[in-house]
């Protein structure tokens, strides 16, 4: 017992990481092996070790559609229309806004760089490895069938794994059930609503639970992940590896020092220096735990202390924001799109590009603020490429190494873009103390 409380007192991104480099360094020896003396040893650990990995991926899998579900349905029915008014409405739109300039960052990064390129996967001997089955998804043909398929019926979306229609259901039920609420005068009526909206955020509640557990399972899940990868293509991966890893990570630079400092500058006419001087302790804090919903307090404390912003402001704004506005998702989510496309030979229109960036914003606003949420979500970006559910684990595993990392950049991201956001409507609206 006392190894295990040692162990778990690590925290989770060392454990993963160390997982992670293991997991390369004994996955190398099996391909170097294999090299010098023509034998097919990597294959055969990775018969008996993918088992593992392919676990890891399939509890992801099992989880994402009831996290974004339920999510949604809680977020979307706090915002009611009733109290949001014009400053409520300023601060979605802004949210909105920046998410799109994020997720338009991530493409562009992502066909400047092209991280999958090179990258020569055997589908059927890594596929079968991660013992995925099941049907296809038909990706959208372009913005038009994109649209259509937004609505289809939610039934028929979850058999057949269809995520976007899934998305927009569960946010016309969340405003819906809250203007009912805001509206009727039927008390039995408005019991019955509360009780669903209770239950949703009972099950989200119970939803994050699971995926804490599901995180404490990362390491072993990584490290089998790992040497099946590097076991079976060798140092010829590292390189795409790198590309994918620097190219969020730049990304998510520009977003945080170039574009939210011309909108401090331009909006606000204030020097973006003393923006992230003010912010600095918010975006450390997120930087080091990985999760907008656990930076909140701070975020607050940061935005009525050091930024003078109204209280109601704020305790509005702020918990909206962690909920929906994922800008570092929206960088992050693209590269892994792009990658895949190189790694199967799919063509990249701008009518595909298009769906990638309206896929990726409306999945992000379901992230839920929890630790490793953007992994989740790859599953519905890359479902609109038209993927094999076997070729969306392979992808999904290979960023399953390196996510740990690129999380702690993307929350950083989330969490400033929430105070950046929220800052420039509190003094458009003359809404600062």
């Amino acid at each position: 017992m006392g190894i295990i409380k040692k162990y778990t007192s690590i925290p989770l991104p060392y454990r993963v990481g160390v997982a992670f480099l293991l997991g390369v360094a004994f996955g190398l020896v099996l391909w170097y092996y294999d090299m010098a003396n023509g034998s097919n040893l990597g294959e055969r650990v990775a018969t008996y070790i993918s088992p593992f990995g392919a676990v890891l991926v399939r509890m992801l899998k099992m989880v994402v559609i009831p996290i974004v579900f339920f999510s949604l349905i809680v977020g979307s029915s706090g915002l009611s229309p009733k109290k949001l008014g014009r400053v409520g409405g300023k601060v979605i739109l802004w949210y909105i806004f920046t998410s799109f300039v994020a997720a338009m960052i991530g493409v562009s990064i992502a066909m400047f760089v092209h991280p999958g390129q090179g990258v020569a996967v055997d589908v059927e001997k890594l596929g079968s490895s991660m013992g995925e089955g099941g049907p296809s998804i038909t990706p959208p043909s372009g913005l038009t069938d994109l649209i259509l398929k937004m609505f289809t019926n939610p039934f028929e979306a979850l058999a057949n794994g269809e995520f976007l229609p899934i998305i927009v259901f569960a946010l016309l039920f969340g405003l819906a059930a809250r203007v009912l609420l805001d509206h009727t005068q039927n008390e039995t009526e408005k019991k019955q609503i509360q009780s669903i909206l209770d239950f949703a955020a009972g099950a989200n509640s119970v939803m994050f639970r699971i995926v804490s557990w599901i995180l404490e399972y990362f390491p072993i899940g990584v490290f089998s992940l790992a040497v099946v990868n590097f076991g079976l293509y060798g140092p010829s991966i590292i390189g795409p590896y790198l590309k994918a890893v620097l190219g969020v990570i730049s990304g998510i630079v520009i977003m945080i020092f170039i574009v939210y400092s011309i909108l401090v500058s331009v909006f606000l006419k204030e020097n973006p220096i003393d923006f992230f001087k003010r912010a600095k302790e918010v975006m450390i804090t997120s930087f080091f735990t990985r999760s907008s919903a656990a930076t909140l307090p701070v975020t607050i404390k940061t935005a009525i202390e050091s930024f003078k912003v109204k209280k109601e402001l704020a305790e509005f704004s702020l918990p909206v924001g962690a909920t929906i506005n994922m800008n570092g998702v929206c960088i992050h989510l693209p590269m892994w799109a792009v990658f895949a496309a190189d790694v199967f030979n799919i063509d990249l229109t701008i009518s595909s590009l298009a769906i990638v960036i309206i896929t990726t914003v409306l999945s992000a606003i379901g992230a839920g603020g929890v630790p490793g949420g953007s992994l989740m979500l790859l599953f519905i970006v890359l479902g609109t490429l038209g993927l094999e559910p076997s070729q969306i684990a392979i992808i999904v595993a290979l960023a399953l190494g390196v996510n740990p990392l690129i999380d702690m950049f993307e929350t950083m991201n989330n969490v400033t873009g929430d105070l950046c956001c929220t800052y420039i409507v509190a003094k458009k609206e003359n809404m600062l103390e």
